[in-house]
């Protein structure tokens, strides 16, 4: 406390050198302005720890200064104590109301003025230790819904993410008879990669197809990894050939990747895509359901393929 920078706004010097004599001889760092206009540049420059505010001052008066100081949001926060020779009641609620923190009139006794600094200070010193835990609290808590909807490896959405956004997608697309896709990827052969390079490794192939999708969708489409080797993508108003052109675009990028770890630097990957509207998907199941049908048939046609199904596909599935 004995080290915190005071701003005196008083237009009395000799009133201003009594009082700053006195704050320095306990220890504070103490500032002087004159003016109103002195003193709002004085705070801005010199960022005090707390201000004593005379009322009556030349240009600017202490009313218009602590409003302005209360209003700025980098200035609010330092708390002002309005000095003044003026003792009637409405003078006091009129400072206090536009945001004065305490209220001492002149003349003041020595032992007052520093209990008035030193409880405001205290005051601000809580105030600042709270805004602090809460700042940590809420980074904490960030930090384990992050957590909690984040595949750690990849740092994709995970399933769980997956499912929210589906549902509300889903819905909305009923609503508003708007199109969306779903589109399913699987890495080829992939349990040979850890079978003979590695888990390291196919961790690092997983990394690097994570950024390929997220590269290559737009911010309001959604990029998860549904499990394993397999990744989903949502994407809002997207028609199912629309999502195939998206869907070409990664297994070929996938494909061309130069993926220097693996025996001839080559990785496929085989992909299913469904989408609304349908009139025979009517659930994010069957939704889920159709895209997988999807990407069995890629697999089955050779991998390294993009195949669309539709809810006349679920019918034959049964």
């Amino acid at each position: 406390m004995a080290k915190a920078k005071v701003l005196l706004v008083e237009d009395d010097s000799i009133q201003a050198n009594i009082t700053k004599e006195l704050l320095e001889k306990v220890g504070y760092d103490v500032l002087w302005a004159a003016d109103g206009i002195n003193a709002i540049k004085t705070v801005k420059s010199e960022r005090p720890d707390i201000i004593l505010l005379d009322l009556i001052l030349p240009g600017l008066d202490g009313y218009e200064v602590c409003r302005w100081l209360k209003l700025d949001e980098s200035t609010k926060g330092i708390p002002v104590i309005m000095l003044t020779v003026k003792k009637e009641l409405s003078d006091k609620i009129s400072g206090l109301q536009i945001g004065a923190d305490d209220y001492l009139p002149k003349p003041y006794n020595e032992l007052e003025l520093n209990a008035r600094i030193y409880a405001s200070l205290r005051t601000k010193t809580l105030q600042d230790e709270l805004k602090m835990k809460n700042k940590q609290l809420e980074e904490l808590l960030y930090k384990v819904e992050y957590m909690a909807i984040t595949d750690a490896l990849t740092e994709l959405y995970n399933r769980r993410r997956l499912h929210d956004v589906l549902g509300k997608e889903f819905e909305r697309s009923k609503r508003y008879s708007t199109p969306f896709s779903v589109v399913m990827l699987d890495l080829d052969h992939f349990k040979k990669v850890n079978d003979n390079y590695g888990h390291q490794t196919g961790d690092m192939i997983l990394r690097g197809v994570a950024k390929i999708l997220l590269s290559s969708i737009r911010d309001i489409d959604t990029a998860s990894r549904y499990g394993g080797e397999e990744f989903v993508l949502v994407l809002p108003n997207t028609a199912r050939n629309d999502a195939k052109n998206v869907a070409e675009r990664i297994r070929e990028t996938i494909e061309k990747n130069n993926f220097s770890i693996i025996e001839n630097n080559l990785l496929t990957v085989s992909i299913g895509i469904s989408g609304l509207p349908d009139k025979k998907i009517e659930t994010e199941d069957k939704l889920m359901r159709c895209a997988d049908i999807a990407l069995y048939r890629a697999k089955q046609n050779g991998r390294n393929r993009t195949e669309i199904a539709d809810g006349k596909d679920l019918e034959n599935a049964h």
